[in-house]
């Protein structure tokens, strides 16, 4: 009897001690997984699977460290190779599905979603990965729904108020929204973009002070992301705070140089201002930088105008109607300006397709310059 079992024995060991290293590896894979070491990580987990081919965990965590390197195909793999072993885990079918969300397969992403759904009803994840794959295909309604189910889920999650108040801006429902901001910053006072949204949902519905107050403490949050400014710049530019505007236009130009709708917007402030010289150098960097945005030749026409410059004018905007010929207020500022310059003919031309596309401002001009 005691030498069957030394022989047992001498046949475990080998087996104990391998299955001992495998855990080892396992375990050290993990903690590279958690350090965001994904190279590493997905080493270590090549190594367990090695050992142990069907090691299903393994094939998982594989696969989130490959979704780290942004390896997404390779992610869809090992998920696939974790479901041949075990279809029954909702979250896999979550992980996939949001493997495939990151590769534009937005459809392909829901019907893994509605798996795991329909494994786990209360996973909460699943429905908000959904609602981002029901965003994208500006499916509103959907996406509001899964949003709400996952808040119904997880009370406690300040993104999950945060995305449900995205979709509520964009249906603009913005005093909702504001709620929705609220929460998120109630259970998270220190997030940015809490305090960025809602100050845009505020700006949306013209309290512009809130929106300021928002924008300020989104800014001493997070002092490095340009589009703060930007908004920041805007509410304050409506408050006819122009130097204040200008200040954090430059701010965010200083982070992001190469923004033509900042140059642009800048633009408009400095021609509030009468400073129409350097407004016509803002509009002559935004259209450097994008020059198939009929907008920016038309502020420039505006500006021109003003220093009567007006065969300059009207070059910017015939391109300005080039590149968007339905706009009524191009044709009609172009008359205007075609009238300053004694012709008649054309200016009213000008004037009546603008009324033709749809505008009531011009009657009145029509009226009194086109008899």
């Amino acid at each position: 009897m005691m030498k069957k079992l030394y022989f047992l024995l001498l046949f475990l060991i080998p087996t104990l001690i391998q299955a001992q290293e495998t855990r080892l590896i396992y375990e050290n894979g993990l903690k590279n997984l958690e350090k965001e070491a994904f190279t590493q990580a997905k080493t270590d987990f090549t190594k367990v699977l090695l050992k142990e081919p069907r090691h299903h965990d393994a094939y998982i965590k594989r696969g989130e460290a490959r979704f780290g390197l942004n390896d997404f195909y390779g992610a869809i793999g090992d998920y696939n190779s974790a479901l041949e072993i075990d279809s029954t885990k909702a979250n896999t079918y979550n992980l996939r599905g949001f493997a495939k969300y990151n590769l534009g397969d937005d459809e392909g992403a829901i019907e893994d979603y509605n798996k795991a759904i329909a494994k786990d009803p209360k996973l909460a994840d699943a429905y908000t990965n959904r609602g981002f794959a029901y965003f994208n295909l500006e499916e509103m309604e959907a996406s509001y729904f899964d949003f709400s189910k996952a808040i119904e889920l997880d009370q406690n999650s300040a993104d999950k108020y945060f995305n449900r108040a995205v979709i509520k801006a964009e249906l603009e429902e913005y005093i909702s929204a504001i709620d929705d901001y609220t929460k998120c910053l109630e259970l998270n006072p220190r997030d940015p973009e809490g305090y960025n949204m809602r100050g845009v949902s505020y700006y949306s519905i013209g309290n512009f002070e809130a929106a300021l107050k928002d924008y300020d403490q989104a800014i001493k949050l997070d002092p490095e992301d340009a589009i703060k400014y930007e908004n920041r710049a805007s509410v304050k530019s409506i408050m006819e705070d122009y130097d204040g505007a200008i200040a954090d236009f430059n701010k965010s130009l200083a982070l992001y140089p190469d923004d033509p709708d900042v140059f642009n917007m800048r633009g408009v402030v400095k021609y509030s201002q009468g400073k129409y010289d350097e407004a016509v150098e803002d509009y002559n960097k935004a259209i450097e930088l994008d020059e198939f945005n009929p907008i920016y030749y038309e502020n420039r026409a505006l500006a021109k105008a003003d220093q009567e410059e007006y065969e300059e004018s009207i070059a910017d905007y015939n391109m300005a109607i080039e590149l968007y010929p339905g706009d009524p207020d191009t044709y009609y500022q172009r008359g205007l300006v075609k009238l300053l310059m004694g012709d008649k003919y054309d200016g009213c031309l000008d004037l009546n397709m603008a009324k033709e596309l749809g505008s009531d401002e011009v009657k009145a001009d029509i009226k009194k310059n086109c008899k």
